[in-house]
């Protein structure tokens, strides 16, 4: 037998859109305009109709924003 060893928990992990609402505070289309333009992460496709965002990306986003405003 094969033993598999788990990736080690970095805290990283894939977020889904109402969670990545939940974090930032945007709805859907919102979120989707900040992407088109640029200004938000790119969501990362997980099946045919489910996307993802990268957890430390959007942690890191919002740390950002945070600071643009001191």
């Amino acid at each position: 037998m094969s033993e598999q060893s788990s990736p080690p928990d970095t805290g990283r992990k894939i977020l889904r859109r109402a969670e990545v609402e939940a974090k930032t505070g945007f709805k859907r289309a919102h979120l989707y305009n900040l992407m088109k333009d640029g200004k938000f992460p790119k969501s990362v496709r997980l099946g045919v109709r489910a996307v993802g965002w990268d957890s430390t990306e959007i942690d890191q986003w919002i740390i950002d924003r945070l600071n643009d405003r001191a």
